[in-house]
């Protein structure tokens, strides 16, 4: 299963793509997504998903 980004919460901070090891999470129309063919949720690179452990925001990255 992949992550994805709740949109009307994401502040466009840009911390969850810098932590990607996937490169799976891009800019788009000043907010991120998750392209969910590259996501594994860090599986085999962290013990848990980057992009929910660095988001300033609860809840806006969150399983699909």
């Amino acid at each position: 299963m992949a992550y994805k980004i709740v949109a009307s919460q994401c502040t466009g901070c840009g911390a969850c793509e810098y932590e990607c090891p996937n490169k799976a999470i891009s800019e788009k129309g000043g907010i991120f997504i998750i392209n969910p063919d590259k996501c594994t949720e860090c599986e085999g690179h962290f013990d848990s998903p980057q992009c929910a452990a660095v988001c300033p925001v609860d809840g806006t990255c969150v399983p699909a």
